[in-house]
């Protein structure tokens, strides 16, 4: 029998994006809604949550989302999420200094990863049917003071993800290098950009 899962941008930018709000996800199965990350004005819409969780606890959005997490009565946090035949597995990735995740989102048959941030792509993305991945940089990567990682550029993930298998990658965590490639007429090797309350549906079979 087949399901559908249900993937929405509720916002596609990096940290202070003059464009976008920030990247967040919802998603949607039978009978269960997940958030992911998000922010002021990329807040899942009305309606109970599951679970709310974040790809980084210590992010500078983190009291905004606790607040807004409160009032869904619902905890924001880092970790792992089942609900029936839909798996979500927080997985590390290489970031920053301290402890930094993206989500491996298993039903059925088909995979989806959330992993808005990263310095180096996540090897267990690879074989994604739907990735949605960094897109801070462009052309070169973003290099954190002190050398305690970054963002990758668009350029590396686009190549990575063609390497690697991914089906459909989809850049979700747009920042200023990027929007100005953007402007000037500029596509990545691989992938699409993120459109802010777009859904992406993946049928699965259980």
């Amino acid at each position: 029998m087949n399901h559908w899962l249900r993937l929405t941008l509720l916002g596609v930018g990096a940290m202070n994006s003059p464009r976008f709000a920030p990247a967040g996800l919802l998603l949607r199965c039978p009978g269960h809604r997940v958030a992911f990350d998000g922010g002021p004005g990329a807040e899942p819409p009305p309606g109970r949550l599951d679970a709310w969780l974040v790809s980084d606890e210590s992010s500078e959005l983190r009291s905004a989302l606790r607040q807004r997490a409160a009032l869904r009565d619902v905890r924001l946090r880092a970790g792992d999420f089942q609900a029936g035949e839909v798996e979500v597995r927080c997985c590390p990735v290489a970031h920053t200094s301290h402890p930094a995740y993206g989500y491996l989102i298993r039903a059925g048959d088909v995979v989806a990863v959330w992993a808005p941030e990263f310095w180096e792509c996540p090897a267990w993305a690879a074989g994604a049917d739907l990735m949605f991945a960094e897109a801070a940089a462009w052309e070169r990567p973003i290099r954190f003071r002190g050398g305690v990682g970054g963002h990758a550029s668009v350029q590396a993930v686009g190549e990575w993800a063609a390497r690697h298998g991914v089906r459909r990658l989809v850049y979700a965590h747009i920042g200023r290098p990027t929007l100005r490639a953007i402007d000037t007429g500029l596509r990545p090797p691989a992938g699409e950009w993120g459109v802010e309350g777009h859904t992406y549906s993946l049928r699965f079979n259980r």
